[in-house]
Order: C-alpha cells, then structure tokens, then sequence
C-alpha cells in the first residue's frame, strides 16, 4: 500500500457530472480516484458505515469506533485520517477524544457519480 498522502478535495463543488454525462477529464478522474483509494479499504468502509449511520448531523467519538475493530487505536485513528484527506469525513477535538462526521455533500458527488440512467440496458 502506498504511503503518499492523501489531499482534502474541494468541498465547495455543488455536484460532478455522471459517469454517462461525459468523459471524466483528467483532473476529476484523479480527484475521483483519491476518493476510490480511500474507500478500497475494508476496515474505512465499515468506519465510513458506522459513522454514516448516525443520521442528519451525527456524530461518532473514536472511543466508539475503535472498540470495534481488532486494531489499535493509531491505526483507526490512521484509517479515520486518511477518509478526512478524501474529504468523506471532518473532525473536531474535545478534550482529549476527537468527534467524526459525516460531509455529506462529499457522498452525494458520490452518488451523483454512480448513478447511471436506467433507459438503455447494456450491451452484452
């Protein structure tokens, strides 16, 4: 696995185009990969779930996070940072615990992403 760092993507973008609007240019399929990187991961996956599932506004304590994963505590905090550098996440520190939640804008210009009309079936 690599150990290149991971940039936080611009926030600011409203929505991307789907995979069948246009070609990705260059730029946007690099963003778009980082994001992918991020979330090729089981162990994020599951954090990315946990932390979702909190619903409108929600947020998670690591010490919640941690205790389910047979993995220490820098090493989630580890997989936490790298889905923050994706910007699927953000974070604050209270005291000495930090707080997650998810951007939900950043799942959207996922989603937004994925979806594919459903008017022509594929060839075969």
């Amino acid at each position: 696995m690599s150990k290149q760092e991971l940039e936080v993507l611009g926030q600011d973008t409203d929505c991307c185009p789907g995979p069948t609007d246009s070609p990705l240019d260059e730029e946007r399929a690099a963003e778009l990969a980082k994001v992918f990187k991020a979330l090729g991961d089981p162990v994020r996956l599951r954090l990315l779930s946990m932390i979702a599932s909190r619903g409108d506004g929600g947020e998670m304590c690591v010490c919640e996070l941690t205790p389910a994963f047979d993995l220490s505590q820098p090493t989630i905090s580890h997989h936490l940072k790298l889905l923050r550098q994706a910007g699927l996440i953000d974070c604050e520190r209270r005291g000495t615990w930090v707080y997650y939640w998810v951007l939900p804008k950043a799942l959207d210009r996922l989603a937004v992403f994925l979806s594919t009309p459903m008017t022509a079936e594929a060839p075969a």
